[in-house]
């Protein structure tokens, strides 16, 4: 395919896939409960970061296993996750909560978020590195794609009312990465974007920066498109 044609292929899937219809078993259906509870006034934005924050941690493997592992999460918080995260009492054993993710290791996000709450109203301050360190407990690694964390931001910046969000309203959509995954890479590397072989964050930015010339004004829409070629089996 000529580029012109895989522009005109993405714009075409992105319009199409933009769509909740699509999204009703996807972990994004974690924070946008609360959203829906924050515009009725019965939620803070807080419930929905931290919402994010977990969902976007179990957000690999399939779906159906994700979207059960996160609701065995929030029931763990009562349905309350950010009263959950300041009270200070979790969960935390070495038994599994999703795949390899332990109890345990959603009790020191928990432990984290609390920590920074304490001086901050809301995760849109981080950057991708602080949040990777900050909330995760992960090494600094500028190498890194981050892709719970992209996603993250996605969801929580993206403000076109389709599926994301759209409560954090300092950063720049232009600003976003896409979530680099392996679907998403391959998608890319079928379509010509990429050649570059790592999952990492020049990667991520390659093909970021492509999506750009598609959609200057909201490169990560194209998250929708390239989910939409993977479903499709290739080109």
């Amino acid at each position: 395919m000529s580029e012109t044609e895989v522009m005109q292929l993405l714009r075409e899937y992105a319009a199409q896939y933009n769509d909740w219809k699509y999204f009703t078993g996807d972990p994004i259906i974690f924070p946008k409960h609360f959203a829906g509870l924050m515009a009725e006034g019965r939620a803070t934005l807080q419930d929905v970061e931290v919402a994010a924050a977990v969902a976007a941690h179990l957000a690999w493997g399939r779906r159906e296993m994700i979207v059960r592992d996160c609701r065995r999460a929030m029931d763990e918080m009562g349905w309350q996750p950010y009263e959950y995260v300041m009270a200070g009492e979790y969960r935390s054993d070495s038994t599994s909560l999703h795949r390899t993710v332990r109890w345990s290791e959603f009790a020191g996000i928990c432990g984290r978020l609390r920590e920074f709450y304490r001086d901050n109203e809301s995760l849109e301050v981080l950057t991708p590195g602080q949040m990777r360190v900050r909330v995760y407990g992960q090494k600094d690694d500028p190498s890194a794609a981050n892709k719970k964390i992209h996603m993250l931001r996605r969801w929580m910046v993206r403000d076109d009312g389709k599926v994301d969000l759209g409560l954090w309203k300092g950063i720049d959509k232009r600003e976003l990465i896409i979530p680099l995954d392996v679907h998403v890479h391959r998608s890319a590397a079928n379509l010509g974007i990429t050649a570059r072989r790592s999952a990492d964050i020049r990667t991520a930015e390659e093909i970021t920066r492509f999506l750009l010339k598609v959609f200057p004004e909201d490169p990560v829409l194209g998250d929708f498109a390239l989910f939409a070629v993977a479903a499709s089996g290739g080109c």
